[in-house]
């Protein structure tokens, strides 16, 4: 399989600019995930790595060959779109060896492609059939199947799950990454999603405004985020960004020891303590999920999110105190960007 590399690559229209010199190397037979809210320059970027848009300036680079000025089909690159992208009177066998007639290949090595994938992804009894007699999953399958045969270098996914409901995404996540794993591929996968970022990529890479606002292993990006953007925006529920004022939790006269703009915990991180320790707060709202209870408590001026377990009893309204770990406090500047 093949690197992919982008130097520089900008992207604009006239005055208005999806992306900003970015700068990205993905090691071969990686899954990187492009992670990033609507326009933010994600798919885009995708599609400028595929051929599918032209950058405005930087290079793209696969497996070391400039491919910037190539066309899609000279890029050895394969597609998985959103929507599938199925002929509806082609079969099953017919759509995964389409790509295959066109570039003529030989009708025999095509048929044993197309039967490989098929046994690799649980198509060999559905063949015959068209796409309008399969699931959702299943037409996924026969979409990837497509881009599997054509033994691209680099196999590129534009939110591929996004129409499959909550259980089919989370089987359909776990047999995507096996296969990834399985066959070395390296993989370029866009989604808004921070659960299937951090649940399958050996990297990710957050967009923000057409920028790279952080990228690394998604336990880096959980741990350690570079902005409070990507405090916000990676973890469930998201990390809790307190003001300072002085020092202190703003609108109160709590202090808290760090000399920052903003004091971030995640409410996972956050346990309720025994009167007298840690800080006072009052709970605005309880949510009970089972194994977990999600209390909303206001602390000065600031709201605080606790991530707890769910059998404690505790309601709106009530006093409480908390406490966290020093090791568990992110200070970050007024800019928001980290303090090391």
């Amino acid at each position: 399989m093949s690197s992919v590399e982008l130097a520089g690559v900008a992207k604009s229209w006239g005055e208005s600019t999806a992306l900003h010199g970015v700068n990205l190397t993905i090691d071969k037979a990686s899954f990187c995930v492009l992670l990033g809210p609507s326009g933010c320059g994600k798919s885009t970027t995708l599609r400028i790595i595929a051929g599918l848009e032209s950058a405005s300036a930087g290079q793209v680079l696969i497996d070391g060959r400039d491919v910037t000025a190539l066309p899609p089909a000279q890029r050895g690159i394969a597609m998985v779109f959103q929507n599938y992208a199925l002929f509806p009177h082609l079969s099953v066998a017919d759509n995964i060896g389409f790509g295959l007639s066109v570039r003529k290949v030989p009708p025999a090595e095509r048929e044993k492609r197309v039967k490989d994938a098929a046994d690799l992804l649980g198509l060999s009894a559905l063949l015959a059939r068209k796409p309008s007699q399969l699931s959702g999953g299943q037409q996924q399958r026969v979409a990837l199947g497509r881009a599997l045969v054509a033994q691209a270098q680099v196999c590129l996914m534009d939110e591929p799950l996004s129409n499959l409901d909550a259980q089919l995404r989370q089987d359909m996540r776990r047999e995507l990454r096996e296969l990834q794993r399985q066959l070395g591929l390296t993989v370029i996968y866009v989604t808004h999603d921070q659960t299937e970022a951090m649940s399958m990529a050996d990297q990710v890479v957050l967009l923000h405004r057409g920028r790279v606002e952080q990228a690394g292993p998604p336990r880096e990006l959980y741990a350690q985020p570079a902005t409070t953007f990507a405090a916000r925006f990676i973890g469930t529920p998201p990390m809790n960004l307190l003001a300072l004022e002085g020092g202190h939790i703003a609108g109160s006269s709590i202090r808290t020891g760090i000399a920052a703009a903003t004091l971030g915990v995640r409410p996972e991180a956050v346990h309720l303590a025994a009167p007298g320790e840690g800080i006072g707060a009052v709970v605005r709202s309880a949510e009970y999920l089972g194994a977990d209870l999600v209390l909303h408590c206001a602390v000065g001026t600031e709201s605080l999110l606790v991530r707890t377990q769910g059998q404690h009893r505790v309601e709106a309204g009530m006093p409480v105190h908390l406490a966290w770990q020093a090791g568990d406090t992110h200070g970050f500047d007024a800019e928001g960007q980290r303090i090391h």
